[in-house]
């Protein structure tokens, strides 16, 4: 359209420069917010894991404890469906407070497996995580049609892991921890990718503070399912 000869003003131009600032910026912060998560899941995971009466009013009572992770999975389909109707501090806070939910949740793990073990596969997580995070970001392929394929192959995850939750065969773990890390790798990719667009498509400052609350919890997610998972293959360092 030639604007010079409409009575219109031509809509703003961003520069390239512009938009991979706008893309850094939100990034920085989905990084920092994803650390703030991990963190606060962490202390609370210790916390509770050190506490016997804590272990107890949480992981003694079903009521308390499926309650708990109701909650964590009304927060993980709430947050980003009524984000645009929520504030940018209410997005944070509800991130902060799922967070914390998922720490008090995961406390057991201290109990299960031996300090050594934790930290030694939280490393190999952190180093997964970032290669492939790494990856997503600076790939010049579309995953767009691989993380179709991961999603799909995410839900198959979940239906074989409740019917292992029954037949209890050890085999079927092993393949599932396996697959677990495959899916969750490949998803860490993808989603770097998806919020590395949607920032540099987006430069409204408010929509992009909450993309970036938006995309810590992808990421943490990601890094917590990897974690847990290879938490699982290692887990020869379990407590007698």
């Amino acid at each position: 359209m030639d604007y010079r000869n409409q009575n219109m003003t031509p809509p703003p131009y961003y520069g390239q420069g512009m938009v991979t600032s706008q893309t850094n910026s939100v990034l920085k912060r989905v990084y920092v917010r994803m650390f703030v998560g991990l963190l606060i899941s962490a202390f609370c995971a210790l916390g509770v894991a050190s506490s016997p009466a804590a272990m107890a009013f949480i992981f003694g009572s079903k009521i308390v404890f499926w309650g708990m992770f109701i909650a964590m999975l009304a927060m993980a389909w709430v947050l980003p469906a009524r984000m645009m109707k929520m504030s940018t501090a209410t997005c944070l806070l509800m991130f902060c407070i799922f967070s914390a939910l998922m720490g008090t949740w995961l406390a057991p793990i201290f109990v299960v497996y031996k300090l050594g073990t934790i930290v030694y596969t939280f490393f190999i997580t952190a180093g997964t995580f970032g290669a492939m995070s790494v990856y997503g970001y600076f790939t010049k392929s579309d995953l767009s049609k691989m993380g179709t394929y991961l999603m799909m192959a995410l839900f198959g995850l979940i239906i074989a892991s409740i019917v292992n939750i029954f037949w209890a065969n050890s085999t079927m773990e092993w393949v599932i921890s396996i697959l677990g890390v495959l899916i969750f790798t490949g998803l860490t990719a993808w989603d770097t990718q998806q919020i590395k667009r949607m920032a540099a498509a987006n430069l409204d400052p408010q929509l992009a503070d909450k993309l970036a609350t938006m995309g810590a919890l992808n990421l943490y997610l990601d890094f917590i399912n990897l974690f847990l998972f290879l938490l699982r293959i290692f887990g020869g360092g379990s407590r007698d």
